[in-house]
């Protein structure tokens, strides 16, 4: 559980590391939020998806890499899941000839291996909601991977996709507006639980 009190001096490295944790989920929150614009008011050239998605693979990066967790396992597995989503970009830009539509158009499962990197972007949203108790992070983490999958079946086409990609950015929203303020000591923890 996230303790809510300072139980060491934060350090600068402490410092720095909440701070690019808690970058990485705002960026994640903007990108998707934008996607999800672009979605719904117009079809987005491709080289601005692919940069987009490029972005949403860095941010979900950061929050990652920067996580703060008490069991060195999870971290680690939470690693390998990152690496495997990356894996799985090199499939997709493979597949789209260097183009990520290319590939979302050339293969209709193809959003399956952005499962991967939603596993990432979703562990984060319940950990916090494990810690923090924002139980909108338990619903992200079941949502966004479920969005993919009817998406990759083609149960959500044309309109249905797109209102279901602004339900995820606006949960996001709501998430991010309530983690990023929270004094940085929450992220941190009692650092001698650490693994």
């Amino acid at each position: 559980m996230g303790e809510k009190q300072v139980f060491q001096p934060l350090t600068k490295e402490d410092k720095v590391t909440v701070v690019l944790y808690r970058i990485g989920i705002v960026l994640s929150t903007l990108i998707i939020a934008l996607m999800a614009l672009l979605v719904m008011i117009a079809a987005p050239a491709s080289v601005m998806v692919d940069a987009l998605v490029y972005s949403l693979y860095v941010s979900v990066g950061m929050s990652v890499f920067f996580i703060h967790l008490y069991v060195g396992k999870i971290k680690v597995f939470l690693k390998n899941l990152y690496y495997l989503s990356l894996a799985c970009l090199a499939v997709l830009i493979f597949i789209g000839k260097g183009s990520l539509v290319g590939a979302f158009g050339a293969v209709p499962h193809s959003p399956l291996l952005l499962l991967p990197l939603s596993g990432c972007l979703g562990f984060v949203t319940a950990k916090e909601a494990f810690c923090f108790q924002l139980y909108e992070g338990y619903i992200l983490a079941m949502l966004m991977p479920l969005y993919l999958i009817l998406v990759s079946t083609g149960m959500f086409a044309g309109m249905a996709a797109s209102i279901g990609l602004v339900l995820i950015a606006a949960m996001l929203i709501f998430f991010a507006l309530r983690k990023v303020p929270m004094p940085i000591a929450y992220d941190i923890g009692d650092k001698s639980a650490y693994q």
